[in-house]
């Protein structure tokens, strides 16, 4: 059982230590984080084109040239803490950050890993040094972390934080100068950026490391959903369980690598998953540099994303790599290896002979029984607690047709629990609301959002939508028709 704050931190009086740092102290000891191991969130997936992350990774690159001889791990995260990239020349000191899953796809924020730099910058908004024993967990406290906010320079919003990491016996005084000079270049090439200059093309795919059998893609997310998802997942695992290779396929965002990732773990318990997404094609090579060497070794088990997007010469090399494994193995040629796609047929025709088992992941829009235990998921993780959300807005989000799949239901409902404990249909956006599938102009855009905020407002009427709108009872039916809007009312 994990102390108390009191007991387990004798040195919280201790008047060296910062407000700051006594308040992180005691949010982790609120949130339940255990002072001798962590498990951070994986998530795996992030926005890898944003403005942001392409114009931190180029600032960090620069800077990683300079310090390429150095102890030192450069990092940027994304506002949830979502670790997005990792760079040093310091190989130790990478194998130690893996041991503790400071590593891409993992989330260092405050609630699930306790104080520490990243997770209290991103909590205070605040440039910020934890230093060895000044973390809550007792496995960090070999290092010293300086982190920065990175703001969006238009509109002042959080994207995320820069992130220098080195042992606790190293020299941290110019630790938080580099974090901040290294944000601030960071904005100011967003902000010239957004006025015109082309960004370079981001460079697409990584590769995660998962050590630890909670820890792998898929962590953290529900199986126990609606018999849809349940057939899918049962089909998947006992077509492993028989040594075959499966594909998932389906639409983008439906989750597809969830499925296999858990199906994954059930078998294979002991094992590390290794979750490849497809490169730019000019990252190709270095690509496969990351992942091939782990392929056929019997502690790993290997995911490979959207293959459908590999040019021709890397599904043939895969292809031969995952021959070579299987005749390799001593195990009857079993090599735990899956892959998804958007359909079988996409496969590239290198691939397909590989392919023993194609599993389909039915779009969120046929699977509506998922939708609220989804909801709720995606509002705890955004918000670090439950919400509440009304029979109304529960009722919307079963009827909205999803096009994006989980990864839109996320985001709708992340947005929607960061600015309020109870979720209505007033807190989500009109295109949930709206069912039309014609492209809107910015005009019809505008009027279509207009009368969705006037619609969900507790208690109106259509005559006082009207009269608010400047517009007829019977102008307003219309324009609902039109728009194919439906707000669920109180009590639906």
């Amino acid at each position: 059982m994990q102390q108390s704050l009191g007991s387990a931190r004798t040195d919280l009086a201790d008047p060296r230590l910062s407000d700051r740092l006594v308040a992180s102290w005691q949010r982790s000891e609120d949130y339940g984080v255990s002072l001798e191991s962590i498990e951070p969130t994986f998530a795996g997936t992030f926005d890898d084109e944003s403005l942001f992350f392409e114009c931190g990774r180029e600032v960090l690159a620069g800077l990683h040239q300079t310090l390429i001889n150095e102890p030192v791990s450069l990092m940027l995260t994304d506002a949830e803490g979502l670790v997005l990239n990792r760079m040093s020349g310091d190989t130790s000191l990478l194998r130690a950050l893996d041991a503790v899953h400071l590593a891409p796809g993992f989330a260092y924020a405050e609630r699930t890993v306790g104080t520490n730099g990243l997770g209290l910058a991103i909590a205070d908004r605040a440039p910020t040094v934890v230093r060895a024993e000044e973390h809550y967990a007792l496995s960090l406290c070999t290092y010293t972390c300086a982190a920065v906010p990175v703001l969006d320079p238009q509109n002042g919003n959080l994207e995320g934080c820069v992130n220098l990491t080195t042992w606790s016996t190293q020299s941290s005084d110019l630790l938080l100068a580099l974090a901040q000079s290294a944000a601030s270049n960071t904005s100011a090439l967003m902000l010239a950026r957004s006025r015109g200059q082309r960004p370079r093309a981001a460079q697409r795919g990584e590769v995660f490391r998962v050590e630890t059998p909670r820890l792998e893609p898929g962590s953290g997310t529900l199986t126990a959903l609606g018999p849809s998802w349940a057939d899918s997942l049962a089909q998947a695992e006992g077509a492993m369980r028989e040594g075959r290779i499966v594909a998932a396929v389906g639409e983008e965002g439906a989750g597809r690598a969830t499925l296999l990732a858990q199906a994954m773990r059930r078998q294979y318990p002991r094992e590390r998953i290794l979750s490849a997404a497809p490169p730019a094609p000019q990252d190709c090579e270095a690509w496969l540099g990351l992942w091939t060497p782990e392929l056929g070794k019997p502690d790993t088990g290997i995911l490979v994303r959207d293959v459908d997007t590999l040019p021709a010469w890397v599904a043939e090399h895969v292809r031969d790599l995952v021959v070579r494994a299987r005749i390799g193995s001593g195990e009857g040629g079993h090599v735990p290896f899956c892959l998804t796609a958007s359909r079988f047929d996409a496969i590239p025709q290198a691939l397909t002979p590989l392919v023993d088992t194609v599993v389909a992941v039915a779009p969120l829009r046929e699977r509506s029984e998922d939708v609220v235990a989804l909801a709720h998921l995606a509002a705890r993780r955004a918000r670090g607690r439950d919400v509440t959300f009304t029979p109304a807005a529960e009722t919307a989000l079963r009827a909205c047709g999803w096009p994006g799949n989980v990864r839109q239901l996320r985001e709708v409902v992340a947005q929607a629990a960061r600015r309020t404990d109870t979720i209505d249909v007033r807190h989500l956006p009109a295109d949930v609301l709206s069912g039309t599938s014609r492209r809107l102009t910015r005009i019809e855009t505008f009027e279509r959002d207009e009368l969705v905020r006037v619609l969900t407002r507790p208690g109106i009427s259509m005559k006082d939508a009207g009269d608010e709108l400047g517009m007829s009872r019977a102008t307003v039916y219309r324009k609902i028709a039109q728009y194919d809007i439906h707000v669920p009312r109180a009590g639906s």
